[in-house]
């Protein structure tokens, strides 16, 4: 990262005070710096792999987020855990789990793992990384010590502190070294000498689920891949100004796209090609964005992901059973019109709705209050931003309009409903001109960016699968439950808006153990993937039998292995391919 002037020069100034700081503002661009008018006189910029450029800007240069004024793409997107909702999330300081607890590797012998990890092929991930984006890591855990006690962990870059030496090539952030934790393991207090901790403990349960493994003790733990290296990237939480303009709760974990990106590219520098593999394992996801795979971050894990020696494992979300989807059709209508009812329940302090067209049509979007206030159908233009107030809820409303989005090249309206009245909102879409298609879709915010209920009266279960997992060349994963084979009643499904497939198998993510105790969701299927890819890796990269593999290669031989049933056509949505299954890629190659 360097600091520029306004002619591109580097200076001597170091840009870690600005890019952490709440009075910066970040922006994501696809061309050269010198593309973006009104910077004014200063910025930082990070370059992400010679593909996109990442901009911190001071207050006095912007004064607002818009749409009418940036690009949709350009404003990074928040991510959030994916955890079904009620499933424990485990202050790691605080657990104490019971001697007498009894490891259950049902979901990994589900997946085919287990089978494999015994001769004759032996396969534990060793040799490969994997690397963990997401909430950091409880290093000081048995599960991610060898039988020496050293630790497996690589590397942990900390982005949220700012004490120590960032990783070489970035400017924020704190890298702790295997060298560093082995050290602070031999302490009395290790996290004097790596202060780095997961509060939350989502990273540490991904990371042990997909490498983890406990050598003492009753439960002896072993998770997919336990002889992989990690490596750790914990996101900072995202800045003030993000939050509040995309209406996210307080206190709710949210991360920046921006952040996550620099992570991947973190990532890479652990490969070696032809020899060790790196595995990424995202367990975040978000309903911003075309679910098209358009987003900046989709499109980077696309090339990240094709790399020889690389694999991007991402997780399809907790989004089916949300209502969060409506997909609706105006040529299906008898008037060319269709009302779209969102029930809004007490004490919301606001949501973001994003309606995404389909080529060649172009929509307009009137709005009814549940006290009968009306905003009438508005006029599209290029891209305007329109702010209404209304009396009688004491709503404020902003759209945000764009008639051709840059990254998809769809028409996007996007709708800021800031402290919404309780009741039924009617949002009134219509065609603007005449209609070739007529199909349009709807997504809400992913349930924990909403502290209230939001929800449509008549969702779409299908298209529900977070971004980044519409990503085609990274290896997307549903969940179900292991213990009777059934879909997860809130995994998300596929496939992509514009009909592309999605999920590539679905993976277990039901009451999965995990060293901090049982958990579901999402993430916890993409870490099985994960170890399940470390495992696949060895035997291809490792040991040479296909030296020059890499995600779309790994994605054939998984495709081929998984579980179908007779009677269900594949792919679906549900399940895409069927059931990851590690043992049936084996059971192909010899034609069993």
């Amino acid at each position: 990262m360097d600091f520029l002037d306004l002619n591109g020069n580097r200076t001597q100034q170091n840009c870690r005070e600005k890019i952490v700081s709440e009075d910066t503002y970040n922006f994501i661009t696809d061309f050269p710096l010198t593309g973006l008018p009104g910077l004014g006189e200063a910025f930082c910029s990070a370059n992400v792999d010679g593909l996109y450029n990442i901009l911190y800007v001071e207050p006095e240069v912007l004064t607002e987020l818009e749409l009418e004024s940036y690009q949709y793409q350009s404003i990074p997107k928040l991510y959030g855990l994916m955890q079904v909702e009620g499933s424990p999330v485990f202050n790691l300081e605080d657990l104490v789990v019971s001697d007498t607890a009894r490891f259950s590797p049902d979901a990994l012998i589900a997946s085919g793992i287990t089978q494999v990890q015994s001769a004759p092929l032996s396969l534990t991930g060793q040799g490969c990384v994997i690397c963990f984006i997401d909430t950091g890591i409880d290093y000081t855990r048995e599960a991610f010590l060898d039988e020496n006690g050293d630790s497996r962990i690589l590397a942990i870059w900390d982005q949220s502190i700012q004490t120590g030496t960032p990783p070489a090539g970035f400017q924020y952030g704190s890298e702790y070294t295997r060298e560093d934790i082995n050290t602070a393991l031999r302490t009395g207090d290790p996290y004097v000498f790596v202060p780095s901790r997961d509060e939350i403990g989502h990273g540490t349960a991904l990371a042990g689920v997909a490498a983890g493994r406990e050598r003492t003790g009753a439960s002896r733990y072993t998770g997919a891949a336990p002889d992989a290296d990690i490596v750790v990237v914990k996101l900072k939480p995202c800045k003030t100004s993000l939050r509040q303009y995309n209406l996210v709760p307080d206190g709710v974990p949210a991360y920046q796209e921006d952040d996550i990106m620099l992570a991947v590219q973190y990532a890479n520098t652990f490969v070696n090609e032809l020899s060790r593999p790196v595995i990424i394992c995202l367990g975040i996801g978000t309903n911003a964005g075309d679910h098209a795979g358009n987003s900046a971050l989709s499109r980077y894990l696309n090339v990240v992901a094709v790399r020889r020696s690389r694999a991007v494992v991402v997780c399809g979300g907790n989004e089916g059973g949300a209502a969060h989807h409506f997909r609706g059709n105006l040529l299906q209508t008898n008037n060319a019109e269709q009302n779209v009812e969102v029930r809004v329940g007490d004490n919301c302090s606001g949501f973001v709705m994003e309606c995404w067209s389909t080529l060649p049509d172009t929509l307009q979007i009137g709005l009814r209050s549940p006290g009968g206030e009306s905003i009438p159908p508005i006029r599209v233009d290029a891209g305007q931003s329109l702010t209404y107030r209304l009396i009688y809820a004491n709503t404020v409303v902003r759209l945000d309009t764009t008639i051709v989005e840059t990254s998809s090249g769809e028409q996007l309206l996007r709708f800021f409903l800031e402290d919404p009245a309780p009741g039924i909102w009617t949002f009134r879409v219509s065609g603007s001109g005449v209609l070739y298609n007529g199909t349009f879709d709807m997504w809400l915010p992913i349930t924990q960016f909403l502290d209230a209920p939001v929800v449509f009266l008549q969702p779409d279960p299908y298209i529900t699968m977070t971004e980044p997992a519409m990503a085609m060349d990274v290896i997307a994963v549903t969940f179900y439950n292991p213990a009777n084979l059934s879909f997860a009643i809130d995994s998300g499904r596929g496939f992509t808006r514009l009909g592309a497939i999605r999920p590539d198998f679905s993976a277990p993510g039901v009451n999965v153990a995990t060293p901090a105790g049982t958990q579901s969701g999402s993430g916890l299927a993409c870490a099985i993937t994960a170890g399940a890819v470390a495992q696949l890796f060895q035997w291809a990269v490792v040991q040479r039998r296909n030296p020059y593999a890499e995600s779309r290669e790994l994605k054939s031989y998984l495709i081929r292995g998984a579980n179908r049933l007779w009677d269900l056509s594949y792919p679906n949505r549900e399940w895409g391919y069927g059931r990851l299954n590690l043992e049936g890629v084996f059971d192909a190659l010899i034609g069993g």
